[in-house]
């Protein structure tokens, strides 16, 4: 599975390369409950094919009649607001008063899209500057928290990046759950485990099983923070090596498997091999959030939970809150 990005420009450099004009939407900014956020891709095609997706309701398909009557969007970008009046919002299926702001921009030639399109198949993240008033547009270095979309002076500030990506260390039925869960996610999953036993048996579909030792793996597929890395196989000799190394990686989650217990050891053993304190400190385990599971796909969804939490930034909320409802009293019955 690709990157929606990466979906949406090759649609639009196939549709153009074909000579069929097409148009790329862009969600800029929204308000109350949002069916996606901002930074979110359409493509259009000029015989209104769609990839991507800006509010997975009739929003679509009412830009499709206005961009192929050229209602919208004819000679270069334009804003288009939806969801403005309640009326509005429930005619086209936004919740709870929505309202997005969406930049339409015609596309008559691949442009910088060529680029856009190489760096995201590099696992890179590229900003790209349209200005919405003359159509000018050009490619500029994404530092690691800029924001996925903006409109400031009339100039649209849009961040392409990366498919996020999940590395697995241990191929078990655990394993198995959570690599379903995170394709669902928009992962491209990577499996990791050198007990051949357990290796041989893999055949989950859409995932990727690489062969070598966990801390090659990591050190040679974990080079940017869209990247996650989860040890599962209960065997330190295994996890231990891959904790290592993906501590000190550019990963913006590191969790291993196991009770307290487990991880109280594990931490003891990290510490005498070295690794710095604040690497360290980057670990979450016992891995997902407590919500009582036990089964292994009970396990994977908070797993799978917990990586949503870090991946949007709220996962100390997330831990709060939880952490909040079990030390409330309960409440004495009637």
């Amino acid at each position: 599975m690709d990157s929606s990005d990466l979906n949406v420009i090759r649609a639009v450099l196939g549709w153009v390369r074909a000579g069929t004009r097409a148009h790329l939407v862009t969600v800029t900014q929204t308000w109350g409950s949002s069916p996606r956020p901002a930074g979110s891709l359409l493509a259009v095609g000029g015989a209104g094919q769609l990839t991507g997706s800006v509010s997975g309701g009739c929003v679509e398909d009412d830009l499709v009649t206005k961009l192929r009557s050229g209602e919208v969007a004819a000679d270069g970008p334009q804003r288009v607001i939806y969801g403005l009046s309640r009326e509005e919002g429930e005619r086209f299926g936004l919740p709870c008063g929505g309202t997005l702001e969406l930049v339409c921009e015609p596309i008559g030639s691949a442009g910088d899209f060529d680029a856009v399109l190489e760096t995201l198949e590099q696992r890179h993240a590229v900003a790209r500057e349209l200005n919405l008033t003359d159509g000018a547009s050009r490619l500029l270095p994404a530092g690691p928290h800029t924001a996925a979309c903006r409109v400031r002076d009339d100039v649209m500030h849009k961040v392409f990046g990366p498919q996020w990506q999940l590395v697995i260390i241990g191929a078990a039925e655990l394993s198995r759950c959570i690599a379903e869960l995170a394709q669902a996610l928009d992962y491209h999953v990577l499996v990791c485990d050198p007990r051949q036993d357990y290796a041989s048996t893999w055949n989950v579909p859409g995932t990727e099983l690489v062969p070598g030792l966990p801390d090659a793996v990591i050190r040679e597929r974990v080079t940017d923070q869209r990247s996650a890395v989860i040890t599962l196989t209960h065997d330190p000799r295994v996890d231990d090596l891959a904790l290592m190394q993906a501590l000190e990686s550019p990963a913006f989650y590191v969790g291993a498997l196991g009770s307290q217990r487990t991880t109280d050891k594990r931490l003891l053993r990290l510490r005498e091999l070295d690794l710095p304190a604040e690497a360290i400190a980057r670990l979450h385990a016992p891995i997902g959030l407590p919500i009582g599971s036990h089964a292994p796909m009970e396990i994977a969804v908070a797993i799978a939970a917990e990586l949503i939490a870090a991946r949007n930034g709220a996962l100390a909320t997330a831990h709060a809150r939880l952490l909040d409802r079990e030390q409330r009293p309960t409440p004495a019955c009637a």
